[in-house]
Protein backbone atom coordinates (compact mmCIF):
# COMPACT_ATOMS: atom_id res chain seq x y z
CA UNK A 1 0.00 0.00 0.00
CA UNK A 2 1.16 3.35 -0.85
CA UNK A 3 2.08 5.70 2.04
CA UNK A 4 0.09 8.86 1.36
CA UNK A 5 2.24 12.13 1.07
CA UNK A 6 2.15 14.87 2.94
CA UNK A 7 1.58 18.30 1.28
CA UNK A 8 1.08 22.04 2.49
CA UNK A 9 -0.80 24.88 0.74
CA UNK A 10 -2.86 28.00 0.99
CA UNK A 11 -6.16 27.26 2.49
CA UNK A 12 -9.65 28.65 0.47
CA UNK A 13 -11.87 31.15 2.47
CA UNK A 14 -14.20 27.34 3.60
CA UNK A 15 -10.67 26.05 4.59
CA UNK A 16 -10.33 28.50 7.06
CA UNK A 17 -13.45 27.09 9.19
CA UNK A 18 -11.61 23.90 9.80
CA UNK A 19 -8.96 25.59 11.33
CA UNK A 20 -11.65 28.23 13.35
CA UNK A 21 -13.11 24.64 14.73
CA UNK A 22 -9.90 23.00 15.24
CA UNK A 23 -9.72 26.09 17.79
CA UNK A 24 -12.87 25.56 19.14
CA UNK A 25 -11.93 22.14 19.93
CA UNK A 26 -8.80 23.30 21.36
CA UNK A 27 -11.01 25.22 23.97
CA UNK A 28 -10.04 28.32 22.43
CA UNK A 29 -13.64 29.79 22.02
CA UNK A 30 -13.22 31.88 18.98
CA UNK A 31 -15.64 34.23 17.52
CA UNK A 32 -18.81 32.96 15.76
CA UNK A 33 -18.21 35.17 12.68
CA UNK A 34 -14.32 35.32 13.40
CA UNK A 35 -13.15 33.78 9.97
CA UNK A 36 -14.40 36.09 7.66
CA UNK A 37 -12.38 38.70 9.36
CA UNK A 38 -9.15 36.74 9.71
CA UNK A 39 -9.38 36.05 5.93
CA UNK A 40 -10.39 39.51 5.18
CA UNK A 41 -6.97 40.08 6.59
CA UNK A 42 -4.63 38.15 4.85
CA UNK A 43 -6.88 36.03 2.10
CA UNK A 44 -2.91 34.32 1.34
CA UNK A 45 -2.16 34.04 4.70
CA UNK A 46 -3.42 30.60 5.93
CA UNK A 47 -1.69 27.12 5.47
CA UNK A 48 -3.26 23.48 5.17
CA UNK A 49 -1.24 20.56 5.63
CA UNK A 50 -2.87 17.55 3.94
CA UNK A 51 -2.12 14.24 4.12
CA UNK A 52 -3.22 12.81 1.05
CA UNK A 53 -6.61 14.23 1.28
CA UNK A 54 -7.07 14.64 5.16
CA UNK A 55 -6.41 18.00 6.47
CA UNK A 56 -4.00 17.21 9.59
CA UNK A 57 -2.24 20.65 10.24
CA UNK A 58 -3.22 23.89 10.12
CA UNK A 59 -1.16 27.58 10.29
CA UNK A 60 -2.07 31.06 10.38
CA UNK A 61 1.01 33.88 8.92
CA UNK A 62 -0.91 36.60 8.10
CA UNK A 63 1.13 39.87 6.75
CA UNK A 64 0.31 43.17 7.67
CA UNK A 65 1.93 45.67 6.05
CA UNK A 66 5.05 45.74 5.06
CA UNK A 67 6.73 45.11 8.40
CA UNK A 68 5.02 42.92 10.85
CA UNK A 69 2.99 39.44 10.51
CA UNK A 70 1.24 37.33 13.40
CA UNK A 71 1.30 33.39 13.43
CA UNK A 72 -1.59 31.27 15.06
CA UNK A 73 -3.52 28.28 14.73
CA UNK A 74 -0.56 26.27 14.91
CA UNK A 75 -2.51 23.13 15.35
CA UNK A 76 -1.77 19.27 14.55
CA UNK A 77 -4.49 17.15 14.32
CA UNK A 78 -3.79 15.02 17.95
CA UNK A 79 -3.49 11.66 16.30
CA UNK A 80 -0.85 13.36 14.10
CA UNK A 81 1.37 14.78 16.56
CA UNK A 82 4.87 14.26 17.21
CA UNK A 83 5.76 12.75 13.74
CA UNK A 84 6.98 15.73 12.77
CA UNK A 85 4.01 16.95 10.74
CA UNK A 86 3.72 20.30 12.80
CA UNK A 87 7.11 21.45 12.43
CA UNK A 88 6.81 21.34 8.43
CA UNK A 89 3.92 23.59 8.67
CA UNK A 90 5.63 26.02 11.17
CA UNK A 91 8.70 26.30 8.83
CA UNK A 92 6.40 27.03 5.84
CA UNK A 93 4.58 29.51 7.57
CA UNK A 94 8.22 31.53 8.99
CA UNK A 95 9.27 31.04 6.05
CA UNK A 96 6.23 32.92 4.43
CA UNK A 97 6.67 35.93 6.94
CA UNK A 98 10.71 36.01 6.99
CA UNK A 99 12.16 39.68 7.48
CA UNK A 100 9.16 40.90 9.06
CA UNK A 101 8.96 41.24 12.74
CA UNK A 102 6.79 38.10 13.80
CA UNK A 103 4.19 37.58 16.68
CA UNK A 104 2.22 35.29 18.52
CA UNK A 105 0.36 34.51 21.49
CA UNK A 106 1.33 30.73 22.68
CA UNK A 107 0.14 28.53 25.11
CA UNK A 108 3.02 29.28 28.33
CA UNK A 109 3.90 25.30 28.14
CA UNK A 110 5.15 26.09 24.06
CA UNK A 111 7.38 29.04 25.43
CA UNK A 112 10.77 26.96 25.28
CA UNK A 113 9.81 25.53 21.61
CA UNK A 114 9.37 28.98 20.25
CA UNK A 115 12.54 30.27 21.66
CA UNK A 116 14.55 27.72 19.40
CA UNK A 117 12.42 29.76 16.74
CA UNK A 118 14.27 32.94 17.73
CA UNK A 119 10.77 34.02 19.61
CA UNK A 120 11.44 36.22 22.56
CA UNK A 121 8.76 36.29 25.46
CA UNK A 122 7.49 40.37 25.40
CA UNK A 123 5.08 39.71 28.68
CA UNK A 124 1.80 37.34 29.30
CA UNK A 125 -1.61 38.15 28.11
CA UNK A 126 -4.03 36.11 30.88
CA UNK A 127 -7.73 35.94 29.59
CA UNK A 128 -10.36 36.78 32.14
CA UNK A 129 -13.69 35.82 32.64
CA UNK A 130 -16.53 37.74 34.27
CA UNK A 131 -20.77 37.92 33.69
CA UNK A 132 -22.84 39.99 31.06
CA UNK A 133 -25.78 42.24 31.94
CA UNK A 134 -25.11 45.33 33.88
CA UNK A 135 -26.23 49.11 33.07
CA UNK A 136 -23.69 51.82 32.59
CA UNK A 137 -23.87 55.96 32.80
CA UNK A 138 -25.60 57.24 29.33
CA UNK A 139 -24.12 60.45 29.08
CA UNK A 140 -21.03 58.93 29.57
CA UNK A 141 -19.60 59.49 25.72
CA UNK A 142 -20.08 56.43 24.75
CA UNK A 143 -21.31 56.04 20.86
CA UNK A 144 -21.83 53.79 18.15
CA UNK A 145 -18.73 53.15 16.61
CA UNK A 146 -20.77 53.21 13.30
CA UNK A 147 -21.19 56.83 13.67
CA UNK A 148 -17.79 58.08 13.64
CA UNK A 149 -15.57 58.22 10.59
CA UNK A 150 -13.60 54.88 9.31
CA UNK A 151 -10.66 56.75 8.98
CA UNK A 152 -10.54 58.37 11.99
CA UNK A 153 -11.08 55.12 14.02
CA UNK A 154 -7.77 53.95 12.00
CA UNK A 155 -6.02 56.65 13.15
CA UNK A 156 -6.61 55.90 16.65
CA UNK A 157 -6.13 52.18 16.31
CA UNK A 158 -2.53 52.60 14.34
CA UNK A 159 -0.09 53.27 17.60
CA UNK A 160 -1.83 50.28 19.26
CA UNK A 161 -0.81 47.44 16.22
CA UNK A 162 2.74 47.46 14.41
CA UNK A 163 1.15 47.94 10.84
CA UNK A 164 -1.39 48.82 8.79
CA UNK A 165 -4.60 46.80 9.48
CA UNK A 166 -7.53 48.61 7.57
CA UNK A 167 -8.99 45.10 6.12
CA UNK A 168 -8.99 43.05 9.03
CA UNK A 169 -10.39 46.48 11.02
CA UNK A 170 -13.45 47.57 8.83
CA UNK A 171 -14.66 43.33 8.93
CA UNK A 172 -14.21 43.58 12.47
CA UNK A 173 -16.14 46.22 13.81
CA UNK A 174 -18.39 45.25 11.57
CA UNK A 175 -19.40 41.48 11.90
CA UNK A 176 -22.61 40.61 12.76
CA UNK A 177 -24.13 39.92 16.33
CA UNK A 178 -21.19 42.07 17.52
CA UNK A 179 -21.37 45.68 19.27
CA UNK A 180 -18.95 48.25 19.07
CA UNK A 181 -18.64 51.52 20.86
CA UNK A 182 -16.51 54.48 21.03
CA UNK A 183 -15.88 57.17 23.66
CA UNK A 184 -15.67 60.87 22.80
CA UNK A 185 -13.74 63.36 24.60
CA UNK A 186 -14.10 67.12 23.48
CA UNK A 187 -15.58 65.19 20.75
CA UNK A 188 -12.51 62.96 19.97
CA UNK A 189 -12.59 59.57 19.72
CA UNK A 190 -10.55 58.84 23.50
CA UNK A 191 -11.10 54.79 23.09
CA UNK A 192 -12.99 51.95 21.70
CA UNK A 193 -13.96 48.41 21.84
CA UNK A 194 -16.01 45.62 19.92
CA UNK A 195 -17.90 43.16 21.67
CA UNK A 196 -18.26 40.13 19.84
CA UNK A 197 -20.49 36.86 20.30
CA UNK A 198 -18.22 33.43 20.17
CA UNK A 199 -19.00 30.07 20.97
CA UNK A 200 -19.26 30.25 24.59
CA UNK A 201 -20.39 33.72 25.61
CA UNK A 202 -18.81 36.48 24.55
CA UNK A 203 -15.16 38.65 24.17
CA UNK A 204 -14.27 42.39 24.25
CA UNK A 205 -11.56 42.91 22.20
CA UNK A 206 -9.76 45.13 21.28
CA UNK A 207 -10.49 47.28 24.52
CA UNK A 208 -8.37 50.71 24.02
CA UNK A 209 -8.70 53.82 25.57
CA UNK A 210 -6.72 56.88 26.79
CA UNK A 211 -7.27 56.23 30.41
CA UNK A 212 -8.64 53.48 32.77
CA UNK A 213 -12.04 55.99 33.55
CA UNK A 214 -12.43 55.65 29.59
CA UNK A 215 -11.81 51.98 29.86
CA UNK A 216 -14.03 51.39 32.67
CA UNK A 217 -16.61 52.85 30.82
CA UNK A 218 -16.17 51.36 27.80
CA UNK A 219 -16.23 47.59 29.39
CA UNK A 220 -19.66 48.41 31.08
CA UNK A 221 -20.78 49.48 28.52
CA UNK A 222 -19.95 46.50 26.26
CA UNK A 223 -20.76 44.16 29.09
CA UNK A 224 -24.30 45.60 29.23
CA UNK A 225 -25.02 44.40 25.74
CA UNK A 226 -24.07 40.66 26.60
CA UNK A 227 -26.83 38.70 27.55
CA UNK A 228 -27.48 38.91 31.51
CA UNK A 229 -25.04 36.08 33.43
CA UNK A 230 -23.44 34.74 29.97
CA UNK A 231 -19.81 34.60 30.20
CA UNK A 232 -17.83 37.43 29.08
CA UNK A 233 -13.92 37.29 28.46
CA UNK A 234 -11.14 39.75 28.73
CA UNK A 235 -7.94 39.36 27.48
CA UNK A 236 -5.46 42.06 29.22
CA UNK A 237 -2.21 42.24 29.04
CA UNK A 238 -0.83 40.99 32.78
CA UNK A 239 1.48 44.30 32.59
CA UNK A 240 -1.00 46.76 32.46
CA UNK A 241 -2.29 47.39 36.05
CA UNK A 242 -4.68 49.22 35.58
CA UNK A 243 -6.31 46.78 33.29
CA UNK A 244 -5.62 44.13 36.20
CA UNK A 245 -7.52 46.46 38.56
CA UNK A 246 -10.48 46.32 35.77
CA UNK A 247 -10.77 43.17 36.08
CA UNK A 248 -10.26 42.28 39.52
CA UNK A 249 -13.00 45.32 40.49
CA UNK A 250 -15.39 43.35 38.55
CA UNK A 251 -14.65 40.12 40.13
CA UNK A 252 -13.41 38.60 36.89
CA UNK A 253 -11.23 35.30 37.21
CA UNK A 254 -8.03 34.27 34.95
CA UNK A 255 -9.22 30.93 32.73
CA UNK A 256 -6.43 30.69 30.08
CA UNK A 257 -2.73 32.44 29.68
CA UNK A 258 -0.29 33.24 26.81
CA UNK A 259 3.12 34.12 26.07
CA UNK A 260 2.97 37.26 23.49
CA UNK A 261 6.25 36.83 21.66
CA UNK A 262 8.01 38.10 19.09
CA UNK A 263 11.27 37.61 16.80
CA UNK A 264 13.21 40.73 15.65
CA UNK A 265 12.52 43.80 17.19
CA UNK A 266 9.74 44.25 19.57
CA UNK A 267 6.96 46.84 18.97
CA UNK A 268 6.58 49.94 21.18
CA UNK A 269 2.96 49.11 21.64
CA UNK A 270 1.31 51.76 24.50
CA UNK A 271 0.37 49.05 27.05
CA UNK A 272 -0.65 51.48 29.52
CA UNK A 273 -3.89 52.75 26.99
CA UNK A 274 -4.03 48.76 26.05
CA UNK A 275 -6.86 46.87 28.26
CA UNK A 276 -8.13 44.08 25.77
CA UNK A 277 -6.33 42.32 23.35
CA UNK A 278 -8.00 42.01 19.72
CA UNK A 279 -7.83 38.61 19.79
CA UNK A 280 -4.88 35.73 20.40
CA UNK A 281 -4.99 34.76 17.09
CA UNK A 282 -4.26 37.40 14.90
CA UNK A 283 -3.01 39.81 17.46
Amino acid sequence: MQKSSYTIRTMTRQEVNIGINWAAEEGWNPGVYDADCFYAADPNGFLIGLLGDEPIATISVVKYGSSFGFLGFYIVKPEYRGKGYGIKIWNAGLGLLRGRTIGLDGVVAQQDNYKKSGFALAYSNVRYQGTGGGHYTADSGIVPLSTLAFDDICVYDQPFFPDNRKDFLRCWINQPQSIALGILSNNKLAGYGVLRICRTGYKVGPLFADSPEFAEQLFLALNSHALEGVPVFLDIPAVNAAAVDLVNRHNMIVSFETARMYTGQRPDLPINRLFGVTSFELG
